[in-house]
């Protein structure tokens, strides 16, 4: 879909780059944050933040402004609906619009169906051919605290090196921590011979491309992410980048040095340190965080407070109070509740 195509023996790594442009122009207008990101041949992976006090402030104009950026055929049906100012029904179903594209702009699955739409579109132009290009809907994961956050990131951002495609994290094409250390590098006035080498690579495989420029900066640095009590996520992006930067090593570790490994992340634990990660278990969950969760992530403690709430608002399950799916996983990784 985004790589070699063994048939015809054609490259569409060039699609990678339409994904990547996509999911900025659509975070540009959605109330919805770009935490992390990975693009590779076959798949994709988000992790996003629904921005609910960014929605609640837009005026009606803000939302009709950035919903007919996305869909600019609606901006006639406004424009007709509001010049009808003498009709009830008329301003009634203005109104109605844009509650409900209100809702649309902070709903995940919208931003998901207009992300997949496009390039599925565009792809099939492309090879001249009609159907469907994604096997199936996306699947999500409620992401509970701050551990289960960082975990699912760094999952994310390490896809590359763990699928065994890249040696690093700067050549780790298509990734929200390749973005982050390329914004980096182009802010400093003396760049390391890293940064350097970044950044020509960079110019070299146009990774995000000329029509991506205006949506560079919209990924959030480390220290400005939103945290899960009202504040910044409690962690810097040098300690993050460190700690991805030592796991990277490790995973390209055979099994036979793997304590030499774990010593390592015991010894510089960074941000598993500042946020309560086990390091014996960090290596573990970066390499399956997706096997080991379903609907939700997180501490233990998250996770039985989120089953609760799930019983509280009518949800129904054979056995409410033995059994929450992922627990074991959350006291393997996070350590146990108490």
């Amino acid at each position: 879909m985004c790589g070699d195509d063994p048939v015809s023996g054609r490259n569409f790594d060039h699609r990678k780059r339409w994904l990547v442009v996509r999911i900025k122009e659509l975070a540009e207008n959605f109330a919805i944050d770009v935490c992390a990101y990975a693009v590779m041949s076959n798949h994709y992976h988000l992790v996003l933040h629904v921005n609910q006090d960014q929605l609640g402030q837009w005026s009606d104009e803000e939302v009709t402004r950035r919903w007919t950026a996305i869909f600019p055929n609606n901006a006639k049906l406004v424009e007709t609906l509001g010049l009808n100012r003498k009709s009830k029904a008329a301003q009634k179903q203005l109104r109605d619009r844009l509650e409900e594209w209100r809702r649309r702009l902070g709903d995940i699955s919208w931003f998901m169906r207009c992300l997949n739409e496009s390039l599925a579109r565009r792809a099939n132009r492309e090879d001249e051919c009609t159907g469907r290009f994604w096997e199936g809907r996306f699947k999500s994961q409620a992401l509970l605290d701050e551990k289960a956050l960082v975990t699912c990131m760094a999952y994310v951002d390490l896809n590359p090196i763990r699928a065994g495609i890249s040696d690093s994290l700067e050549n780790s094409d298509f990734t929200s921590i390749q973005e982050r250390l390329i914004v980096e590098a182009k802010k400093e006035k003396n760049c390391s011979h890293r940064q350097q080498k970044l950044l020509k690579r960079r110019a070299a495989q146009h990774l995000l491309g000329r029509q991506a420029a205006r949506w560079q900066s919209d990924v959030f640095t480390i220290n400005e992410m939103p945290g899960y009590a009202g504040e910044r996520l409690p962690i810097s992006q040098r300690s993050y980048v460190e700690v991805l930067t030592s796991t990277a090593k490790a995973l390209a570790m055979p099994p036979s040095e793997k304590e030499k490994a774990l010593a390592h992340l015991r010894d510089r634990p960074g941000v598993l340190g500042e946020i309560g990660i086990v390091p014996d278990s960090w290596l573990d969950a970066v390499r399956n965080f997706d096997r080991y969760y379903a609907q939700a992530a997180g501490s233990e403690t998250s996770l039985i407070n989120f089953h609760q709430h799930r019983i509280k608002f009518g949800e129904r399950f054979k056995h409410p109070d033995k059994w929450i799916r992922g627990r074991t996983s959350a006291r393997h990784l996070f350590g146990s509740a108490g």
